[in-house]
């Protein structure tokens, strides 16, 4: 369930195919307003909601097909996409508040420059304190993949954390 990462780290919202599957259509009219609500009260806007639940649906209809012959539990698959989609999007805009602050260290615009794979790893690692186990759910990737993204988001903040320790040792000084 890799998505493509377009400009600004958004997956490109495509338009449903017409018309829906029937059951698919039933899934989404009965479950919208519980998937918005969830969005809602993590994303805090309207607009992110609905762009959350709206990309989570694509990705369901995506997978419908799959999810239907091979689930052991079509609810909680559907919730686990949904809960994906909507972290996803919560990272998507943190980036963009962190590319605004300005600490004068430059850390945050560092971190804000990160690939989005090593920017949601290092956000959710460090920031959300989640461990490996969960990261690699929350992204769909493995546990080696989550920590590979780590120890490369790392490499890559490294020479401006190394500034900010020396800056600071001489303003001790």
């Amino acid at each position: 369930m890799t998505e493509e990462v377009g400009e600004e780290g958004r997956v490109p919202v495509a338009e449903a195919p017409l018309p829906l599957p029937v059951e698919f259509e039933a899934h989404y009219i009965l479950h919208q307003e519980a998937f918005h609500d969830l969005a809602l009260a993590v994303l805090g806007t309207n607009d992110a909601a609905e762009r959350a639940v709206h990309r989570a649906f694509l990705e369901i209809l995506r997978h419908w097909d799959r999810l239907k012959l091979e689930s052991t539990n079509l609810q909680q698959d559907v919730w686990a996409i949904v809960r994906r989609t909507v972290v996803s999007e919560e990272l998507l805009s943190l980036r963009e508040q962190l590319a605004a602050l300005d600490s004068g260290s430059g850390l945050y615009a560092a971190l804000g420059a990160l690939p989005p794979r090593q920017f949601d790893v290092m956000v959710l690692r460090y920031i959300g304190g989640h461990d490996t186990k969960h990261i690699s759910w929350y992204m769909g990737v493995t546990p080696s993949t989550v920590d590979y993204h780590c120890r490369k988001a790392r490499e890559k903040l490294s020479p401006v954390h190394q500034k900010n320790l020396r800056s600071q040792g001489e303003e001790t000084a």
